[in-house]
């Protein structure tokens, strides 16, 4: 599962989850090419129903249990640039519903294993804390 499966999981089972974390997820698809193109194919023209697959979407209208998200996102991704990713978004829909959120941009990481390596320690810690 990609970053996104796991923020749109946490977000339609409100109280399943305490806290959810992701590697440059595709936050917003329905406002980008790669996320227009797949949800056309899985679920067509209709794009009201798109927005029940769509993490930015989905915490906009989030009303459960506190959620702590993290996302770490490399700013040398190739996909940030061209608009596929958007987490800007996300973190100002999480703002809006106030939603806990931490967006970490790291300097000179890609979209690469390396990048997931180097931090996913970081990500276990995250989660751990909500375990106690």
């Amino acid at each position: 599962m990609g970053g996104h499966g796991a923020l749109i999981c946490a977000l339609k089972n409100p109280g399943q989850y305490k806290s959810v974390s992701a590697f440059a997820p595709i936050c917003n698809p329905i406002n980008c090419p790669w996320g227009v193109k797949a949800f056309t194919g899985y679920l067509g023209e209709d794009k009201e129903a798109w927005k029940e697959y769509d993490a930015t979407c989905l915490v906009k209208k989030y009303n459960g249990p506190p959620l702590d998200i993290l996302i770490d996102q490399g700013k040398a991704d190739n996909f940030l640039a061209p608009g596929q990713l958007l987490p800007d978004n996300f973190v100002a829909a999480c703002t809006e519903s106030k939603t806990q959120v931490t967006l970490r941009m790291q300097e000179g990481y890609d979209h690469s294993y390396y990048f997931m390596a180097t931090f996913i320690e970081d990500h276990i810690n995250h989660h751990a804390k909500f375990l106690k």
